[in-house]
């Protein structure tokens, strides 16, 4: 199995650049992703890798009852100081520390690139999940992860080199408005997303490629090349 992504390191970063209202892309895509793909709640939803809270946090406002759970120590705390009352757990997203359909929804948003053992980690969440349970999922678009812009502009072209299939490391540091944060994981094709789902028993029930709320400035390419992918499967 491949190494897991220490998230040790960059916790105090990502804590800051994560808290910075309207600072990354996660307060451009989170409308779409909690209008469009989460269902209504039920007994009990899971977070998979929920860093250092915001969704687990954007979830409790929305009336659901949030277990979360992460790898990293200090993210975890993180996530505790914000929220008190919140339910958040040292684990391991392949080895889900929960009873076989405990869970009416799981939700793994941008945390599937991170894990070491994608499969398990799907097969794990088909697991906690009752029938008819929902899994939800954002990733990171993998046409996205295949190229990259050549440039800031709004029509920059953006250009795919080496392959796009199979499973490859990234590692990008990006620094904007002050804060510098490094990104690490694995870029997957679409198709062994799909084979995981299969195998675990998940059926896609709805796919969406939103774009970004912004239709200027640093989002603006993204209106022409799809910078996430959202999913909402439905265990049979």
């Amino acid at each position: 199995m491949e190494e897991e992504i220490d998230w040790e390191q960059e916790a105090d970063n990502w804590a800051k650049w994560a808290r910075t209202s309207e600072h990354d892309a996660y307060w451009q895509y989170r409308d779409a992703f909690f209008d469009q793909i989460v269902p209504p709640p039920g007994r009990c939803t899971l977070e998979v890798g929920c860093g250092e809270g915001r969704v687990a946090r954007d979830l409790d406002k929305r009336g659901h009852r949030v277990i979360a759970i992460d790898r990293s120590r200090r993210l975890l705390h993180d996530a505790k100081e914000a929220d008190p009352a919140g339910i958040y757990l040292l684990a391991n997203a392949a080895a889900l520390p929960l009873a076989d359909q405990s869970c009416d929804l799981v939700v793994a948003y941008n945390s599937l690139m991170d894990v070491a053992d994608m499969p398990t980690t799907v097969s794990e969440a088909a697991r906690v999940l009752a029938p008819n349970g929902r899994f939800c999922v954002c990733i990171t678009h993998p046409l996205n992860n295949a190229g990259h812009f050549l440039s800031s502009e709004s029509d920059s072209t953006f250009e795919i080199t080496g392959s796009y299939f199979g499973r490859r490391r990234f590692e990008d540091t990006v620094e904007r408005n002050g804060l510098k944060m490094t990104f690490r994981g694995w870029s997957t094709a679409l198709e062994d997303y799909t084979r995981a789902f299969e195998r675990a028993g998940l059926l896609i029930e709805a796919l969406r490629e939103p774009l970004p709320a912004a239709t200027t400035g640093h989002y603006a390419p993204w209106q022409r090349i799809p910078m996430f992918l959202t999913m909402r499967l439905v265990k049979l």
